[in-house]
């Protein structure tokens, strides 16, 4: 993450990546598969269709107070999402909606 947006990498290219100036929806996707393994991710989608998967434990640090900042942005969805333990979406925040 940097001021330009949010990229995941993998063997030294980037595989995901989404600017903050065309990020369009935020979304957390939980699962019933923890809490052995992650089973929290976040989803950043853009504009052009480009986003990013980010499993919580990759979450880099200030994210979360980043994306909590955008205007409308659904805390309660947020809480519900940390505390789920079935396999859900919940939307947080739409570009459309703010």
């Amino acid at each position: 993450m940097d001021d330009s947006g949010v990229c995941r990498w993998r063997d030294d290219a980037i595989i995901e990546a989404v600017r903050w100036d065309e990020l369009a929806t935020v979304a957390i996707l939980t699962t019933s598969f923890g809490p052995a393994i992650d089973d929290v991710f976040w989803l950043l989608g853009g504009s052009g269709g480009a986003g990013v998967v980010v499993p919580s434990e990759q979450v880099p640090e200030g994210l979360m107070q980043r994306l909590q900042e955008l205007p409308g942005f659904d805390n309660e969805a947020l809480i519900n999402a940390m505390t789920c333990t079935e396999d859900r979406v919940f939307p947080c925040w739409s570009a459309a909606k703010s």
